[in-house]
This record gives structure tokens, sequence and C-alpha cells, in this order.
């Protein structure tokens, strides 16, 4: 079984160490291959088939779904893919701070315009069905707006700060675009897992899963990650129809989404 990771920095494996940007060599689809096929786990169970499976990275740093679009075909359809793990939303729902900076007062749009956002999504999960592979969509996981205004203040200036307030804040503004992708998930009858909701219930006090930069995940949090969609896989009827059935199964904290 062939797994295909597509998505932005998320997928990539970006966390923000010491006021920058840096790639983890232990990236949440590397850490899903090793889960996958790693024998010998106390109280782990492994079918045959997780022997064989191979997991690709095909994240791209600042990727939004109009990019996702464009290298659709090569970089996911060419692999001819089994499962396609699509991550995308993040870069969508954000805006060309430096533009915002020079006029705060001015109305501006966002990176993909959350009508644009969705028709993106229908594309990219038809296409995946049409290529015969199935699509699990990964919900957006919500930012520290806190941490994030910060970061970006640092870099543009905190006259920012007026547009933000202008349109309802960081967190509801990017939450509208998880919410209209929940809409379509289910209106497309897609697999999906939550992460929003795994996020929220998930234990931060000894190890926090978003970095400083309140966007980015932290090493921790991609290892969470991995695991949560490690999981979310193995409750799809693909894999468990697979010609060799698993016989791991564990909860998902209630946030994995059957297709209807």
């Amino acid at each position: 079984m062939r797994i295909v990771c597509v998505g932005d920095s998320i997928t990539r494996g970006v966390t923000w160490i010491n006021g920058g940007l840096h790639i983890l060599r232990e990236t949440y689809p590397k850490l899903l291959q090793a889960g996958l096929s790693m024998a010998g786990q106390a109280g782990a169970e492994r079918s045959d088939k997780e022997e064989a499976i191979e997991v690709v990275n095909r994240g791209v740093f600042n990727d939004n779904s109009d990019g996702l679009v464009r290298r659709l075909e090569k970089d996911v359809i060419a692999l001819q893919p089994d499962v396609v793990v699509i991550e995308i939303g993040a870069n969508d729902s954000t805006f060309h701070w430096n533009e915002i900076a020079q006029a705060p007062d001015e109305e501006h749009i966002a990176v993909v315009p959350l009508k644009r956002y969705v028709e993106n999504m229908t594309k990219i999960v038809e296409r995946v069905r049409d290529a015969g592979a199935v699509p699990l969509v990964l919900t957006l996981l919500p930012t520290d707006p806190a941490r994030y205004y910060m970061t970006i203040a640092k870099t543009y200036g905190k006259q920012i700060a007026h547009f933000i307030a202008c349109c309802g804040g960081i967190e509801p503004w990017h939450r509208s675009y998880d919410e209209a992708l929940q809409g379509l998930i289910a209106k497309l009858g897609v697999d999906s897992i939550n992460l929003r909701a795994a996020y929220q219930g998930a234990p931060q006090e000894d190890a926090p899963l978003m970095s400083p930069d309140g966007i980015h995940l932290t090493a921790q949090g991609y290892e969470w990650l991995s695991k949560v969609v490690r999981e979310g896989l193995r409750s799809l009827d693909a894999w468990k129809s697979y010609p060799t059935p698993g016989t791991a199964q564990a909860d998902l904290y209630g946030t994995l989404s059957p297709a209807p």
C-alpha cells in the first residue's frame, strides 16, 4: 500500500525554534511510516500489510490549495497512491501581511478566498477518487492567536492589529475555513480526521504540541499527529479491505469521521 501525504508546512515538517523556522527530520509522514512498520512494540499489533507500506511526503512549505491543485498530477496522482492524506488550508486563510501593514484601514482579501478554497478542495478530492485512490482529509489545526499575532507583528509591525480586529480576529477567521471544510467533507462523503477536536482533547502539560509561532507544531506535536493519522488510516474501509486485513484497531478520541 502506498500512502501519499500531501499538504503545506505541517506535512513538510516545519517548526519554530529559537525565533526561526526549521524543518525537522522526523516529519509526521516519516513517523507514520515508522509507526506502521514497527514490530515488537509492547501491546501493539501489526498486520502483514503494514510491513509493505510506503509513506511518501509531498508537503511543500507555504503551499495553499491553489498550489496543490496545480501540482496534484505530478506530486500525487503520478505516484499511483492507494490512499492520499490531504492537509491544506492554513495558508489559504491567511493574508498578505505586507500589504496590510502598508494600508491597515483598507479592505483586503485572504490569499485564497473561502469560496475558491472550497472549490479547490472539491477538485482535489474528486481527482484523487477518479485516480482510484482513497482521500483522507485532515481538517485544519487551530491556531494560537496570541502567539501567531506576536510572530507576524515582529515582521510587519503592530499596525496590522487594527485590520485583525476589524475582521473578527485571527482564530475566528481561520476557523471559518475549517467549518467550510467540514461542511464540504459531509457533502462529499469523504473520510476525514477532525484535527481541531483531536488537538483540543490532547494533553499538553508535559510536552506542548504547538510551537511558539502559534501555527506550526513542535517535535512532540508531530509525533502526536502521526499517531492520530495512523489510527485514522487503520479505521478506513480501504485499509480493512486491503488484501491482507489488518488486526490493529485503536480509538481516535472520536475524531475519525467515516464517510456516510
